[in-house]
């Protein structure tokens, strides 16, 4: 299945029209089309990546998409370093935050993240290179798959990654959570086949 917006080219179904405001589904189609499956490489965006689809667990992307703004300001743009000193003020601060998914498990988990993230920086352990690690090697050749009901939600790259980053002490990454990183950062594409959005090509 796919769907169409404004200027009617063929886009991946999840974009569900039928139910979604006009807003929210131009909204989704601008993500869709400009960031979703392209590449993220750099440690400071990964962070946000991983913490932004922890903050998902559970919830529809669309609600983060929506607050997305609110949580960068609301947690320095993650910044790892801020981020990793964050105390007991900046949770309170956070939980009475309305722009963001206020729930304290997954602001405790972001915090402590960000203390790993940081503490491997110091070992010399960069994010980006460990998360990109797990990238299938055949992600450029591999098929795109021919429609939704051949996407998968988690693999055994996903598994082995949520594994490691569990092992190093993360928090709130489990392997369906890692997979929906990897297609969001572009280490694999799971854009269907008659999508629009050009293949990987690096």
């Amino acid at each position: 299945m796919t769907t169409a917006c404004a200027d009617r080219r063929s886009r991946c179904g999840w974009i569900d029209q039928s139910r979604l405001s006009p807003t929210d589904f131009e909204l989704y189609c601008d993500y869709h089309d400009h960031e979703w499956g392209r590449p993220v490489r750099g440690s400071a965006a990964l962070f946000e990546r991983v913490s932004l689809e922890a903050f998902q667990s559970g919830l529809s992307w669309l609600i983060i998409l929506r607050k997305r703004v609110n949580f960068r300001t609301a947690f320095d743009r993650f910044d790892v370093e801020r981020v990793a000193r964050y105390g007991e003020r900046d949770v309170a601060r956070l939980m009475a935050d309305a722009g963001i998914v206020r729930n304290r498990s997954k602001i405790a988990a972001t915090i402590s993240n960000a203390r790993v993230v940081s503490d491997l920086a110091d070992e010399g352990v960069d994010l980006g290179e460990l998360l990109w690690s797990f990238a299938p090697q055949d992600r450029i050749t591999r098929p795109r798959p021919a429609d939704l009901s051949q996407v998968a939600s988690v693999t055994p790259e996903s598994t082995a990654m949520a594994k490691e980053l569990k092992r190093r002490g993360f928090r709130f990454v489990g392997p369906t959570t890692a997979y929906a990183m990897m297609q969001a950062t572009g280490m694999v594409d799971d854009h269907v086949a008659n999508c629009w959005v050009a293949p990987l090509s690096e």
